[in-house]
């Protein structure tokens, strides 16, 4: 079987509607107008990666306020928080280029989701018009930054709170099949932060890592073998602005816990990697053969989303025939991209210029990706 290639989920807003948003969020614009820009940005999102050649597509998460946010708050300045959440909760991430992304606090229970992903995919479905389609979905461990670090929410214990959270997620993840998506990734930013122990941010120093992958197993229990061949989990050091918050965290730290998660497949940052040699070495190390009866699968990243310069064909199947080198079953391989393309629904993507001209430079890389992929499955005999 040739290489499989797979995206991770999103892209650039453009201008437009990234204008939608703030519109919005200031009061000059109604939530129908907000709501007939995402649907655009969703159709061309769609069909122009249709056209890249790729597999399954997305609609690029443009109706989500972000990768993380999309379940509990519609934009990123605060409209529609429920009110049970305060805005003044733990950073999610302290980025390299001094930015943060901040979550909202959970006051009282119970944790309910505003939004499911399934949701927006089902508004999305029609565009794709018979074209396979995945989604991406936020990781039980992201959304468990909620809950104060060392307090408690009176009258909702930390027990209850997770139990919420994993039938929650569970509900995401089935609704996504359901409504016709053929893969789900869950998106892990988080792992290689929990070694980071930045004293800015306290929860990267609590020792949580294996917390994590205890509370994402809980959700991947609840699937069969057969459904979690098709349930991934996406690691990367961060993708916002054009900038990274983990990037100097080693991948020792999260490689040997990160395939102890029964998933069926995964999609790791790679691409822009100073060292992949050797994480390519780890990596046929630690993916088994039988994670709870699904052979794991190792997307690795061959595409920079932070960097303007499009890769070549033959760089990316460079990259995937010296994973092969280096250990990584033929059989267990795949091509991704490092990151969502942008995981939040403001970045006006510095490096490129515009969000606009990140979007056109966004497609011409995943079809490099799919074109080198093909190409390293020729030479691999594939």
């Amino acid at each position: 079987m040739p290489i499989p290639t797979e995206v991770v989920g999103s892209l650039p807003r453009p201008q437009y509607l990234q204008q939608a948003y703030a519109d919005y969020d200031a009061g000059k614009v109604q939530k129908e107008d907000l709501i007939s820009a995402q649907d655009r940005a969703a159709e061309d999102s769609v069909a122009k990666m249709i056209a890249t050649g790729e597999t399954l597509v997305t609609d690029g998460e443009q109706r989500a306020s972000s990768f993380a946010t999309y379940p509990i708050i519609d934009t990123l300045g605060g409209a529609g928080l429920a009110s049970n959440l305060a805005a003044d909760g733990q950073y999610f991430a302290i980025f390299d280029d001094g930015h943060h992304r901040q979550l909202p606090r959970l006051t009282s229970g119970p944790l309910k989701y505003k939004t499911y992903a399934f949701e927006n995919l089902q508004k999305s479905m029609p565009y794709a018009k018979g074209h396979g389609m995945k989604q991406a979905v936020i990781a039980p461990s992201m959304l468990y930054l909620l809950y104060p670090l060392n307090g408690t929410v009176e009258g909702y214990p930390k027990e209850q709170f997770v139990d919420d959270l994993v039938a929650e997620c569970e509900k995401d993840i089935r609704g996504c099949f359901e409504a016709g998506a053929k893969r789900v990734s869950i998106d892990f930013t988080e792992g290689r932060l929990t070694a980071k122990k930045d004293p800015r941010n306290p929860w990267t120093g609590a020792g949580l890592l294996k917390t994590f992958v205890d509370l994402n197993n809980r959700v991947l229990a609840k699937f069969s073998p057969e459904e979690r061949a098709d349930i991934g989990i996406h690691t990367c050091p961060g993708g916002d602005c054009d900038s990274v918050h983990s990037g100097e965290v080693p991948y020792s730290e999260l490689l040997p816990s990160l395939f102890q998660m029964n998933a069926g497949y995964f999609l790791i940052q790679l691409a822009s990697e100073k060292d992949k040699a050797s994480v390519y070495t780890q990596i046929g190390k630690h993916i088994r053969r039988d994670a709870d009866g699904v052979n794991q699968v190792a997307f690795i990243g061959t595409i920079n989303p932070l960097d303007p310069d499009v890769e070549t064909p033959e760089m990316v199947a460079a990259d995937l025939e010296q994973a092969v080198k280096c250990g990584i079953p033929k059989d267990q391989l795949g091509a991704t991209d490092d990151c969502g393309f942008s995981p939040f629904s403001i970045d006006v993507k510095p490096k490129h210029g515009s969000p606009d001209f990140a979007r056109d430079i966004a497609m011409k890389k995943i079809a490099a990706r799919v074109q080198g992929a093909k190409l390293a499955s020729e030479r691999l005999g594939l």
